[in-house]
This record gives structure tokens, C-alpha cells and sequence, in this order.
């Protein structure tokens, strides 16, 4: 039942305690997985004080037990490290305080933990997430790499003497954060989307150097995969080794297989560029050089030809031609004309030899009435009738008896 208090009857501070210890102590042992993060073993104490942190979840909780329990697991369990404790809450009145006591500790195992990463990886799968057509193209060049590492570690030291050692004036964005432990997801979350909001970062470089399984599962925790694809910058994953395969690796634009790998894939050889400029400048040349000096020689060709050589040549050519056409023209017009000159003559001799005039000049006579009627007969006159005579040299008249 709710307690009925009130400013004028308040209840005092241990009876609170009191009934929250009772509250707790209803709930019964638990089982507890998450990661230890602090481990205290007092020399002399029979008891061992542990935290164990929620692995999702900033959450922590104090875990004690005694040192015949922990010493069961104590060669396979450090800081770090997955368990599973059977333990029942308690609450410590005195100073207000919840911890766990602990009865049982198992580890959690190796092949646990691969099972549930690839279950975890068959629903990012199916969410997309590791899907091709995400993945973006890194730049040729990058400006300023954003780079996330452990501090002064072998990574560190791989991807920017790399780096630099390729292209001297490539600049960096180094974010040192945890790369293993309680820790180490929220850090290299934050310093990923700090990297991404960064303007002129173009690409961000997650790397870590090997390690085992257990220390390398920060990598494939389900919200840095979920921060690295929600990402607008590329992200290159670089990781452990070739053999070590994080989600990271598979969400990631890029993977590479070690942290001198990503410098490598991220950074251009600046000797390398400027032996593909040379070789892209001599190619350039050459086949500038082949195409002048081929059209030099087909230029040749073409001066070469006599028309080109000699253009009055075509003109003397077309004057020969025009020549012979006009003077062939010009006979064959005067044959036709003498011809016709000859037909005209023998037509005029035929018309003189028909015309009534050449027979008139031979000493015939025309008669004809006074209406113009030629006579042909003597019937057609009667005596008395004067008619016209027509001779060569002129014309009479005669009278009929």
C-alpha cells in the first residue's frame, strides 16, 4: 500500500530505506549478463566488488560476491570481460545504495558471443544496412581525414606515418577515444558524430589494432553500426586484421584489412600520381605527335597532286577542252550552213524554173479578163471583149474579134 505522508506528517529517512530495502528484497535472485568493468580483489577481504555495466545502455550496476564464488571463474574472467551472474539485489540502508550479491559467475562464452553477433548480423542484413548501393565512393584526394583511435597506439601511428608518408600535406582530425572496454562504444560513437558534423572532414577512419574476439566487440555493437550508416561523411573501417571481420567492416563504405591498409586505400601515392601524370603527359604528346605528322603527310599528299601544284594546269585543261568545242561547234555550224545555202539554191532554181514569170520571159502570154480571171479557153471570151495581156516585160490590152 501507498503511504499517506504529508508536509506536517512526514516519515523519516531510514524508514524509507527501510521499506525500499523491502520492495527490493521482493524481487528474488535475477540473472544478470553484462560486462565487468571494474574488478576489486582486496588482499585479505573475503569478498570481491565488481561493476557490471549494461553493454547497450550507459547503466551500472555493484556487484559483490564472495571470493570462493569469484575464484571459480578467476582465470577466465578480467576486466572487460561478458558474464552471467545469478544474483539477488539487495539494498544497503545505510548509505541508500543497490547492489547485487552474486551466488554464481559464468562466463560467457566465445561461441555465445559469435552466435549472437551473427544473429545480429542477419537483422542489420535484413534491414539493409550492409547493402551495396549504400556505400559511397571516397574521395580521390581527401582534404582532412578524420581518424579514430586509441591514443599514441600502433594504429595511430600506421595510418598517419602512412599516410603522410604517401601525400606529405594531408591533414588529420585525430579523435583518441578507448577501443576497448566499457567505454569504448559511447567514445567512438561520439567521436564518429562529432567527426561527421565536422565541416571539411572528408572521410572518417575508425581503426584498431588486433585483438581477440571479446576485444574487438565494441565494432559490432548494434548503435555504432547504426551511428556509422546514419553517417552523410564515407567511412573507412580498419579494424584488427586481415582475419577480423567486426559488423563495422560491413556497414562500413570501405573496408580495410589493417590500419596501414586504410592509409593506403585512403591516400594517393603522391609518386605514384606523378609517375601517371608523366605517363599520361607523354601519352598526350605521342598522340599529338601522330596526329601533326600525319596530317603534315596528308598535306603533302595533297600538295603534292598537280592540281594542287599547278592550278592554272585545270585552266589550261578547260581552255584546250573549250577550244575544241567552239571550233567543232563552229564547223558544224558551217556545215549546216552550207548545207541549207545549198538547199536554199536548188529550191530557188526550182521555184525560178516553175515561175510563171520564167515562162513568160520564154514568149508566152497571160489573158485576163477585166475581172482578173485567166482565160483558158475561147468560150469563156465573146467577141468585142477587151482582155489583158501579161507578157515578160510588162502587160497590154487586146480586143477579142
Amino acid at each position: 500500500m501507498a503511504l499517506q505522508t504529508s508536509p506536517e506528517a512526514p516519515i523519516p529517512v531510514g524508514q524509507v530505506s527501510r521499506l525500499i530495502g523491502g520492495w527490493i528484497d521482493r524481487l528474488g535472485a535475477v540473472w544478470v549478463e553484462g560486462q565487468i568493468t571494474q574488478l576489486s580483489r582486496r588482499p585479505g577481504a573475503g569478498v570481491v566488488f565488481l561493476t557490471l555495466r549494461d553493454p547497450a545502455h550507459d547503466i551500472s550496476l555493484s556487484v559483490t560476491c564472495y571470493r570462493a564464488v569469484f575464484d571459480q571463474v578467476a582465470d577466465v574472467v578480467s576486466e572487460g570481460a561478458r558474464v552471467v551472474v545469478h544474483a539477488k539485489p539487495e539494498w544497503y540502508a545505510p548509505r541508500g545504495s543497490l547492489s547485487l550479491r552474486a551466488t554464481e559467475i559464468r562466463p560467457v562464452g566465445v561461441g555465445e558471443l559469435l552466435a549472437r553477433l551473427e544473429q545480429l548480423k542477419r537483422s542489420l542484413a535484413a534491414e539493409g544496412l550492409f547493402a551495396a548501393e549504400r556505400k559511397r565512393p571516397l574521395p580521390f584526394l581527401p582534404q582532412l581525414i578524420g581518424l579514430v583511435c586509441g591514443r599514441a597506439s600502433a594504429a595511430e601511428r600506421d595510418v598517419l606515418e602512412n599516410a603522410r608518408h604517401r601525400w606529405p600535406a594531408v591533414r588529420f582530425e585525430v579523435r583518441n577515444v578507448p577501443v576497448q572496454g566499457a567505454q569504448a562504444v559511447p567514445r567512438v560513437i561520439e567521436a564518429v558524430r562529432e567527426l561527421d558534423a565536422l565541416a571539411g572532414v572528408d572521410v572518417i577512419i575508425v581503426a584498431r589494432g588486433g585483438g581477440s574476439v571479446e576485444d574487438l566487440l565494441p565494432f559490432s555493437d548494434e548503435r555504432l553500426i547504426r551511428t556509422v550508416a546514419a553517417c552523410g561523411t564515407p567511412v573507412v573501417s580498419a579494424i584488427g586484421h586481415e582475419p577480423d571481420s567486426p559488423l563495422l567492416d560491413l556497414v562500413a563504405d570501405l573496408r580495410a584489412s589493417t590500419p596501414t591498409d586504410a592509409a593506403k586505400r585512403v591516400v594517393p601515392d603522391v609518386g605514384e600520381e606523378l609517375l601517371r601524370v608523366r605517363q599520361l603527359r607523354d601519352r598526350a604528346r605521342r598522340c599529338v605527335t601522330a596526329l601533326v605528322d600525319r596530317e603534315e603527310r596528308g598535306l603533302a599528299s595533297v600538295r603534292a597532286r598537280p592540281c594542287v601544284e599547278r592550278p592554272q594546269r585545270m585552266v589550261d585543261e578547260r581552255e584546250e577542252e573549250i577550244s575544241a568545242l567552239t571550233g567543232r561547234a563552229r564547223r558544224t555550224l558551217g556545215h549546216l550552213l552550207d548545207r541549207a545555202d545549198s538547199e536554199l539554191a536548188h529550191t530557188l532554181a526550182r521555184v525560178v524554173a516553175l515561175s510563171p514569170a520564167a515562162t513568160l520571159r520564154r514568149g508566152y502570154a497571160v489573158l485576163q479578163r477585166t475581172d482578173g480571171a485567166v482565160v483558158r479557153a475561147p468560150a469563156q471570151v465573146a467577141e468585142g471583149e477587151d482582155l489583158r495581156a501579161r507578157v515578160a516585160e510588162g502587160e497590154f490590152t487586146v480586143r477579142v474579134r
